[in-house]
């Protein structure tokens, strides 16, 4: 079956991706969708808990957004650059994104903060990424909280006036390259609510890098080459899940990352869920069978994007296409710092 990237596509004006979040954090709009009927109510985010039942299941991805752009200077010329990191190779060996890339060329030194942190350019791999050499006192991340700005996507132009309003309430684990944005939502106090209900709490550690975001490039999806994130799953989450599907009830993931998490993992199981970690470049797409999920919190993606992709795998092509044509037309806020949609 030949699925075309056009397929995904909807217009989108300008006006509704949200440029800053919503205070506070649960009071963003939720699109509710039936998974099995298409049915679409339109609720908030604090009504979340009405979906939800004694013994359900929500995992999240617990990933922490590292200040992951820096602004430095060539150590010869004195010329501006911009690094972004991507991932983490060793201890202070980084793949980034380089701007200008014609100066970083191998052998080239650049300098941060002052001095407080310096790189060396080692390779410069065949998609135009670098791998760098870091040079700093002590664990780099420190360095990064200190001098790093957070790489909020190029559709957000507003300053982010806090920090930690593009990280999770639990966030945990550095290593992402953006946030894992489903997540955005939750409060601590809602996360209790939602526990004091008797809904179980998990978590997954899938790094997200940009290739998630990356753009559909050729005309057949299948043909679309997924960038490989690493992940984690610990045997006390998979054991929730297990021991929520074996009673019957829904397992709910936060976000596209903790579904592909989740999906990649059942992947490699026979039968139940095992303790695992490694790499997954898993990508869902129409027609696909979950093997986990039974419901999935999410925000609203870009026109032909490998996430609305995933989305419609989930819920239907049909229903997601109409879904997104009518958050356009009730003006609901998209992307990072939009709203939310529910599918259960």
């Amino acid at each position: 079956m030949e699925l075309l990237k056009s397929d995904f596509f909807y217009n989108l004006p300008d006006e509704l991706i949200a440029q800053t979040p919503i205070e506070p954090r649960n009071h963003s709009r939720m699109m509710v969708i039936g998974r099995e009927s298409g049915k679409i109510s339109h609720r908030h985010f604090y009504n979340l808990c009405d979906y939800l039942q004694e013994g359900d299941l929500l995992v999240m991805n617990d990933s922490r957004v590292i200040p992951a752009r820096l602004y430095g200077k060539r150590e010869d010329t004195l010329s501006d650059v911009e690094f972004l990191l991507l991932e983490q190779k060793s201890d202070k060996q980084w793949e980034i994104i380089c701007k200008p890339g014609k100066k970083c060329k191998v052998g080239k030194r650049f300098v941060f903060g002052e001095g407080i942190l310096k790189a060396e350019v080692i390779e410069v791999k065949d998609d135009g990424n670098r791998i760098v050499q870091f040079e700093c006192e002590g664990s780099i991340f420190p360095v990064l909280e200190k001098i790093g700005m957070m790489p909020l996507p190029p559709y957000i132009t507003e300053k982010l006036e806090d920090n930690e309003r593009y990280q999770t309430v639990y966030s945990q684990h550095l290593g992402s390259a953006a946030a894992p944005t489903a997540g955005l939502h939750f409060t601590q106090e809602m996360l209790e609510d939602i526990r004091k209900m008797g809904v179980n709490t998990a978590f997954v550690t899938l790094h997200v890098g940009l290739g998630t975001f990356r753009p559909v490039k050729e005309d057949n999806v299948l043909n679309h080459k997924m960038h490989s994130e690493h992940f984690e799953l610990s045997q006390k989450t998979a054991e929730l899940i297990n021991e929520t599907k074996a009673r019957g009830n829904k397992v709910i993931a936060v976000g596209t990352t903790t579904c592909r998490t989740l999906e990649s993992a059942a992947l490699r199981c026979e039968n139940k869920l095992c303790a695992q970690s490694g790499y997954t470049d898993i990508f869902i797409y129409p027609p696909y069978e979950f093997k986990v999920l039974d419901g999935l919190v999410t925000n609203f993606h870009l026109p032909e994007s490998t996430l609305i992709m995933l989305v419609s795998a989930f819920a239907g092509y049909d229903s997601t296409m109409n879904a997104y044509k009518c958050a356009v037309d009730e003006k609901y806020r998209f992307f990072s710092f939009g709203d939310s949609m529910l599918i259960i």
